[in-house]
């Protein structure tokens, strides 16, 4: 998407931006352009303060891009250039997955999850920096595990620090779906003296394909964005953001219809739609032009290629609208 088609659209008043709601599959927005290192899967990404956009995904050590102007993208190193010993115990390869990168009190919080693919013996793993940049960041272990008799998997993790200056650790795919546990700012692991582990949506009938949670805080609502159905099966895809939204960020979410998170509730925010197929593994940022969606898709151009998608957001309507 370019410059000025962004531009544009934000200038639009909220009548007509309301209209650019999809009512179909084929009426979601085209990812923005992006050029450079552009394969990506889980992205995670923030702007620092001297204005680079700095992004880790899943893959290795976990994968590092960097840009100045959020449309060319440059690959780094691996976030570790020696993997901590603990993966081991989870992932035979082992590689990190689904990274979430925050800056929090002068110190970059990088939280990952370690797995293999369809097992829940997973943990979710924390490593900080004091500049965010690709072989400075410290592994402070394992912040939250699961096992084969979990009804849960402790993989996707993402961090929300609330105005209260809470902070709160969502996380979950499939078996029962998303959770929550509070954070001790202080060690960036659970807080001893709130040992509940929340749950937040969760797929009780069909499938129980629900994972990867995102909140943000919008205009006095928490909003929970989750990605849909099944991943990482190239063109096969089927993977889809949707959204719900809560007074308090432990919940209930409801989607728009009032149906919720935990009976299958999810307002669509991105589908397949093109060439883009299976729109997933979102995260959300603010940048100086407003929020974004950054995610992944995969290219029906390419094969199939998982590729970076990013998409700017609209609340007018209270609902988050891509664009």
């Amino acid at each position: 998407m370019s410059r000025r088609r962004i531009t544009f659209l934000a200038a639009l008043p909220a009548a007509a931006l309301l209209a650019l709601v999809p009512s179909t599959a084929s009426a979601y927005p085209n990812p923005g352009r992006v050029t450079g290192s552009v394969i990506t899967h889980d992205p995670t990404m923030i702007r620092t303060s001297s204005g680079q956009y700095l992004l880790y995904a899943t893959g290795g050590g976990i994968a590092n891009k960097t840009s100045t102007d959020r449309i060319a993208f440059s690959a780094g190193a691996d976030a570790f250039s020696s993997r901590p010993s603990w993966w081991s115990r989870y992932s035979s390869v082992p590689e990190a997955w689904a990274p979430d990168l925050s800056y929090q009190g002068g110190r970059y919080l990088l939280y990952y999850s370690v797995s293999s693919f369809g097992s829940n013996t997973s943990a979710i793993g924390l490593a900080t920096s004091t500049t965010g940049r690709p072989g400075s960041w410290t592994d402070q272990g394992i912040v939250y595990s699961s096992s084969s008799s979990s009804d849960y998997n402790a993989i996707d993790p993402n961090l929300f620090v609330d105005s209260d200056g809470k902070w709160w650790l969502s996380f979950g795919s499939w078996w029962t779906g998303i959770k929550m546990i509070q954070i001790n700012p202080s060690t960036g692991k659970q807080l001893s003296s709130n040992t509940t582990r929340y749950a937040l949506a969760s797929r009780p009938t069909g499938t129980k394909a629900v994972e990867a949670p995102f909140i943000v805080k919008r205009n006095g609502y928490y909003y929970l964005f989750a990605s849909y159905d099944t991943c990482c099966a190239g063109t096969s895809s089927t993977y889809k953001v949707k959204v719900g939204r809560a007074t308090r960020v432990t919940g209930p979410y409801y989607d728009r219809n009032g149906v919720s998170m935990m009976n299958n509730g999810g307002t669509p925010v991105l589908e397949s739609h093109g060439s883009v197929i299976g729109p997933g593994g979102q995260s959300i940022m603010n940048d100086v032009d407003g929020d974004l969606i950054v995610y992944h898709y995969y290219d029906g151009n390419a094969n199939g290629t998982p590729k970076l998608g990013i998409n700017l957001l609209n609340w007018s309507s209270g609902w988050p609208v891509a664009y």
